[in-house]
């Protein structure tokens, strides 16, 4: 909301608060609707992990992030090599940003497969659920291996649950095994979600007790957020065991957020 409607009666900003609501709800609704128009015209749904339509996927996510008001701004180039893809996580809202900003495929949690409307389009865009802490994770490795040795690129998120993005949680590499399985490189991009003064945005990360609904309200009604994107070198996974990699990667990703953090923060933490 800019100085302007920030100076005016209370009254008035709850009325500018309803529209920008009201219209953001609307076009969601809009890139929605397109998001099932592509998956039923291109049949995706036939071959949902064919890495051709990852395309389709980038173009959807593009258009959320219009929805949403969030501007992503990438540093350095995004590649295009088959890898294991990982990233930090601090909101739903990073699969619109790292999915407009790179061609994969998203790990999820089971429970969002089931998920009204928005299960169906992830499904149909080839997402693929998981169910963590199930003894499953053998059998999902396996899964993400053969992706892998098909050329297909797959994201996770290793942290396992969101942050505020401050700084780099636990990060859990079981996962990771799948890209040493498959002699494919491990491509960590990371993720800053800066407001209109140049701190860290508190809007966009969901964490604590809020609800989904409720957080989606609060994105809705955000004034507009810059997302900074930044792939770091990828690991080669030769000679490395699944710890060893897990390190690696932790390390990796705590340099990278601070580096990115200090590049684009007026006040980095």
């Amino acid at each position: 909301m800019n100085s302007t409607v920030q100076n005016q009666s209370p009254e008035i900003q709850g009325l500018a608060k309803f529209f920008l609501y009201t219209r953001k709800t609307t076009s969601a609704l809009a890139a929605i609707s397109q998001g099932f128009y592509l998956v039923y015209r291109h049949g995706l749904y036939k071959d949902p992990n064919n890495p051709n339509n990852t395309r389709y996927v980038q173009y959807f996510c593009r258009q959320l992030c219009k929805v949403f008001n969030i501007e992503v701004q990438v540093h350095g180039v995004i590649p295009r090599e088959p890898a294991l893809w990982v990233s930090n996580h601090i909101s739903w809202l990073d699969i619109a940003v790292l999915g407009s900003g790179a061609r994969v495929f998203f790990l999820a949690k089971a429970e969002i497969e089931n998920w009204p409307i928005l299960g169906k389009l992830a499904k149909g865009g080839g997402t693929l659920f998981i169910k963590r802490g199930s003894g499953d994770s053998v059998r999902i490795r396996e899964q993400i291996t053969g992706f892998l040795k098909q050329n297909i690129p797959v994201l996770f998120f290793p942290e396992a649950t969101t942050s505020d993005g401050r700084s780099i949680k636990k990060i859990y590499g079981r996962i990771l095994g799948a890209a040493i399985e498959a002699q494919r490189p491990v491509q960590i991009c990371l993720i800053c979600y800066v407001n209109q003064q140049g701190e860290l945005d508190m809007v966009a990360p969901f964490i604590g007790n809020i609800s989904f609904a409720k957080h989606v309200r609060n994105v809705l009604e955000m004034p507009k957020v810059t997302a900074h994107l930044m792939a770091l070198p990828a690991i080669a996974t030769e000679g490395h065991t699944v710890e060893s990699l897990t390190a690696l990667v932790h390390e990796n990703m705590l340099e990278g957020l601070q580096r990115l953090q200090a590049k684009v923060l007026k006040k980095p933490h």
